[in-house]
């Protein structure tokens, strides 16, 4: 059976679908978090140190768990979308989407014909598990989801275009390179980008298409829910470690001082 595209479906739900970066290449960590219970982890080509082979191997390990596996390719390449998604890859986040050509292009790539141009190699595919799956080839289209990242000025500038682009289920705003691309680069708080941020909201949700942000601010993500921002990256396994590791090792140094010093007293 061709597996449900459990995010797909949870865009036309009411609640928001929060989500998990994964930059750490080993598959424990995807394991420990695909139950943690995020409604899907992100499994970052673009910026971490996948290759097609470990998001394939991640694929597998997150298999058994809740979370829906997200695929952000390195670049929207019509040739990496097919190898992508030949593996097994049904939601695909496809970065630096900046004209409606460009989103048109990603959308072919992603669908069999008449839809789309997607090459057609199902019996060396892991999607259709080598042509086991009883008609793939007519029934994968309706399990694959297109999010587009939009993330420079020219993007939100062509906001309206790239939103009216048919096959394509969600946009994700990227505050970082948004503010460097408005020439506010660490600062996606400057008040220019939150205002672009805040037009490619409403323009997206005018639409009728899923909105998508990263923000690691609990309130800040809060608040983007609450404004019907459909799926929303809240954290990321890197940062989580190292701020964790950090805590506990500056909670133990402090400890110890105080003990010291507790001891030095007594005595």
């Amino acid at each position: 059976m061709l597996p449900i595209n459990q995010f797909k479906q949870g865009l036309t739900q009411s609640n928001p679908l929060w989500g998990l970066w994964l930059g750490l290449p080993d598959t424990s960590c995807a394991e420990i978090c695909g139950s943690a219970g995020f409604d899907w982890v992100l499994i970052d080509g673009e910026h971490a140190s996948f290759d097609l082979t470990s998001i394939k191997l991640h694929l597998q390990a997150l298999a058994p768990h809740s979370a829906s596996p997200i695929v952000r390719a390195e670049e929207a390449n019509p040739i990496l979308i097919k190898r992508l998604l030949d593996i097994g890859v049904q939601t695909l986040l496809l970065p630096m989407i900046n004209t409606k050509q460009q989103a048109e292009q990603a959308v072919r790539a992603a669908y069999y014909p008449p839809l789309g141009e997607r090459g057609i190699g199902a019996a060396l595919a892991r999607a259709s598990q080598w042509n086991r799956i009883p008609n793939y080839l007519h029934q994968a289209n309706e399990q694959i989801s297109v999010l587009l990242q939009v993330e420079t000025k020219q993007a939100i500038e062509n906001i309206e275009q790239i939103a009216a682009v048919e096959g394509v289920d969600g946009i994700f705003i990227g505050p970082s390179d948004l503010s460097g691309s408005m020439g506010h680069i660490g600062n996606p708080s400057h008040p220019e980008v939150v205002a672009a941020i805040d037009h490619a909201i409403n323009v997206i949700q005018a639409s009728g298409k899923a909105v998508g942000i990263l923000s690691l601010d609990p309130i800040q993500a809060q608040q983007y829910a609450k404004r019907g921002v459909k799926f929303i990256g809240a954290g990321v396994d890197t940062l989580l470690l190292r701020t964790s590791a950090e805590s506990l090792a500056e909670s133990l140094k402090q400890s110890s001082v105080k003990s010291s010093k507790f001891i030095d007293n007594v005595y």
